[in-house]
């Protein structure tokens, strides 16, 4: 194959993709509505089963049900007729998703939930099919033709499944009001946890306290500066922050004297800097940051210094 050839595959795949998920919009019904309040009602979780490749999306569907704040499970439409279904409590409400909707596992497992009493929402792309029949709801998949050349390997299919559990979670996410703070509960971990809930404060801790008096001299001021490893220290008068003195202060006025004899912090800080509380959710003190073009911040409570938020900290804790 030229690479023409390879592009043109890949862009009718994308494309035959897509015209299936722009249909599956008109294939909603009422009884997505009655899904989405039954499990919104329900009181246990939400228990999502399929075989073969749908199983494959039932696990994803989970994940992002999970992390949105909708209790769920998944369970493997073979395993649950082998043992497994004492996953299935009272209380559950049972999603099962097959493209046809007539596969072995599902014809024993769905008369099966229902016997259990749970109610069972069946995701297929065959409304006749015995899933269907089955069901108590039934959320339409049907696709008009795999994007496989040969018309056989589920593609179009799964893609349209994914969408539609993406469509449940979503509305799951705004009926029940989910936030970024709820969110952030269920991702603590890694570069998204720590935008969602990390805060100035939880930097402090191990981060030095660069500090002078107005009357410190420049010596003793860049000895501070050197010591502490920031690249600033605050000047401090009285127990409030009166100004800063950063390495380029050193070095504007280095460039304009000989000699530092005499001078003292406050004939070269800068006044009136920057400053966050510790409260300060550390994304937005880096946008502080980037819109100042600077790379320190002064923390202060209530007119108390307490300490300096660096970038390289910030880089340090992975948040870009």
């Amino acid at each position: 194959m030229t690479q023409i050839n390879i592009l043109d595959t890949a862009k009718r795949t994308i494309l035959s993709e897509s015209k299936a998920i722009e249909k599956l919009a008109d294939l909603l019904t009422p009884d997505f509505v009655s899904a989405v309040e039954a499990i919104l009602s329900m009181k246990g979780r939400l228990v999502v089963t399929g075989i073969g490749k749908s199983a494959i999306i039932a696990q994803k569907i989970v994940a992002t049900l999970n992390s949105t704040g909708t209790p769920s499970l998944f369970l493997h439409a073979s395993e649950a007729i082998h043992g497994d279904l004492g996953m299935v409590q009272a209380g559950d409400v049972v999603i099962c998703i097959s493209k046809s909707g007539n596969s072995p596992e599902i014809k024993v497992l769905a008369p099966i939930i229902k016997r259990f009493g749970n109610i069972l929402i069946g995701m297929t792309g065959n409304t006749h099919s015995f899933l269907a029949q089955q069901s108590d709801l039934v959320l339409d998949t049907t696709v008009t033709e795999e994007a496989c050349p040969l018309n056989l390997a589920p593609t179009s299919s799964t893609t349209a499944q994914l969408v539609m559990g993406d469509a449940l979670a979503v509305t799951l996410m705004e009926m029940k009001q989910f936030t970024a703070e709820d969110f952030a509960k269920y991702h603590p971990g890694g570069a998204l946890g720590k935008k969602l809930l990390l805060r100035v404060k939880d930097m402090l801790a191990n981060t030095l306290k660069p500090q002078v008096s107005p009357d410190t001299s420049i010596k003793a001021t860049i000895f501070e500066i050197s010591e502490k490893r920031l690249g600033v220290a605050a000047v401090v008068d009285q127990g409030k922050v009166v100004g800063i003195i950063t390495d380029g202060d050193i070095r504007r006025m280095l460039n304009k004297t000989d000699s530092i004899s005499g001078l003292m912090a406050k004939d070269i800080m800068t006044v009136n800097p920057k400053t966050i509380t510790s409260n300060t959710m550390v994304v937005d003190a880096l946008n502080i940051l980037e819109d100042f073009s600077i790379t320190q911040l002064v923390v202060v409570d209530n007119d108390e210094y307490k300490g300096v938020l660096h970038l390289h900290d910030i880089l340090k804790e992975g948040i870009v």
